[in-house]
């Protein structure tokens, strides 16, 4: 195998632009927080954190599905051949040592989140992915967590940041079960029980969409508590509209519904970037 063909196979192995999305959202959080000069670089040792930790999951996560990954997704590096097991998994240990030092560098509580967050991505395939609503709850909390864990990388988690975490945990978890439906081929071959295996995929897409509503409706409580006034309201009526239509969309196409969930997800996250914008002039 060529080098480069290799070194491509590792960079896809992270899901670069997952990896970068998720450190984005953890900048998001310490925004969010009220990160200022004094924590611009704690806010980068976050982010930086964030983007390998994520990248080392997605790694580890090819590893341990790449029996799974050669029924439901062929294209992928192991797979195809483009990096052995051994080398994704060497590779996978690399970033997490590179997430674990960045992350010495923060405040007690953002170093606890990261603890329990590296712990819940390496066991995240073997323990809970198999188990009907766990392994969604799970991702859910990962995905809510890295607004948590920025704004603790700046010194404090206020409710703003809560409520951004609680939405963003909320609409990950509806993402995942949609993403269960449409893998349900390879996970039925591998034995896993997830919801739409247990339940079926439509009883499993009316939970997804049961959760997403909960979310929508909490989505104003930064509105109504007076955190953020009308700017935050207008953008996250916009997100709110496009998760409803992603959530619709998934009856029919869960590929395509996911996908336009994840891009709902960051508009709503720009609603608190939006209103706390609008706070501070």
């Amino acid at each position: 195998m060529p080098a480069g063909e290799r070194a491509r196979g590792l960079l896809e192995l992270t899901r670069p632009a997952n990896a970068v999305a998720a450190g984005v959202l953890t900048l998001i959080g310490a925004f969010v927080a009220g990160v200022d000069a004094s924590a611009i670089v704690r806010t980068g040792a976050a982010v930086g954190a964030t983007v390998l930790a994520v990248g080392a999951g997605n790694t580890i996560n090819d590893y341990f599905d790449r029996e799974i990954d050669a029924i439901n997704r062929p294209d992928r590096a192991i797979p195809r051949g483009a990096v052995t097991p051994r080398a994704a998994l060497a590779f996978s240990l690399v970033l997490f040592a590179g997430a674990v030092g960045l992350a010495l560098l923060l405040p007690l509580a953002a170093l606890a989140i990261a603890g329990v967050n590296l712990l819940a991505l390496v066991a995240y395939t073997e323990l809970f992915k198999g188990l009907p609503g766990v392994g969604n709850v799970v991702v859910g909390y990962l995905g809510g967590s890295t607004f948590l864990f920025g704004g603790a990388a700046v010194g404090e988690i206020d409710s703003g940041v809560l409520v951004l975490f609680v939405l963003a945990a909320l609409s990950t978890v509806a993402r995942e079960i949609v993403k269960d439906v449409e893998d349900v081929a390879g996970d039925r071959q591998e034995g896993l029980r997830t919801l739409p295996i247990v339940l079926g995929e439509r009883r499993a897409l009316l939970i997804a969409a049961g959760v997403l509503a909960i979310a929508l409706f909490a989505s104003p409580a930064p509105y109504l508590q007076s955190t953020f006034g009308w700017p935050y309201l207008l953008v996250v009526a916009f997100a709110d509209g496009a998760m409803i239509y992603a959530a619709a969309e998934s009856f029919a196409d869960p590929t395509a519904g996911q996908e336009h969930l994840s891009y709902a997800m960051f508009l709503a996250g720009l609603a608190f970037v939006v209103g706390r914008i609008a706070v501070l002039v």
